[in-house]
C-alpha cells in the first residue's frame, strides 16, 4: 500500500484516484504537524479523527482507518512536498482554504500556536497556492471560534 501511494506520487500524469490521494495526503499532513513537536498526543489523535470525519463523512472506524494508513505513510515521507503537491493537483483553490483551516484546526486545538506547528504550517499554506496573508485570515477565524466556543 504504501509503495503504490510512492508510486502515484512519483508518477508524471495525474492519478487515476486523485481523491483518495488528496484525502491520504491531507490526513498525512495532520499527522505530520501533530507530530512536529514531538509529541503525538492522544488529544491529537482525538481531534485528526474528528477533522477527517467531518470533512469526509467517515464513521469513527474509518477515519481511525484512514489516520492509521497516513500515520505509515507519512512515517516513509521524505518530505512535506509529496502531499502538498497531491493536493494542489486534486483540490480547486477555494477547497484549499479549507484544506488550511483544517490543519489550523489542529494546531489550535489545544489553544496553545507550538512553534513546530506554525513553522510547518508557514511552509506548507504557500505549497498549497494559499498565500501568507489568507492563512493569517483563515487562523483568526478559527482562533475566533475557538473563543466562542470557550465562553
Amino acid at each position: 500500500m504504501i509503495s503504490d501511494f510512492f508510486k502515484r506520487l512519483a508518477a508524471p500524469g495525474p492519478s487515476e484516484t486523485p481523491d483518495a490521494d488528496a484525502r491520504l495526503s491531507l490526513t498525512a499532513l495532520l499527522v505530520r504537524i501533530a507530530k512536529a513537536d514531538m509529541d503525538y498526543a492522544d488529544s491529537e489523535i482525538q481531534q485528526i479523527d474528528a477533522i477527517i470525519m467531518r470533512r469526509y463523512g467517515l464513521d469513527t472506524a474509518g477515519a481511525a482507518t484512514l489516520r492509521q494508513e497516513a500515520e505509515e505513510i507519512e512515517a516513509y515521507a521524505a518530505d512535506t512536498v509529496q502531499f502538498t503537491r497531491t493536493i494542489k493537483d486534486a483540490v480547486v483553490h477555494e477547497d484549499r482554504e479549507t484544506v488550511v483551516e483544517a490543519l489550523w484546526e489542529l494546531v489550535l486545538a489545544d489553544g496553545a500556536r507550538e512553534a513546530e506547528e506554525d513553522g510547518i504550517l508557514r511552509l506548507v499554506a504557500p505549497l498549497l497556492g494559499v498565500n501568507d496573508l489568507e492563512s493569517a485570515l483563515i487562523r483568526q477565524r478559527v482562533q475566533s471560534r475557538h473563543k466562542n466556543a470557550a465562553e
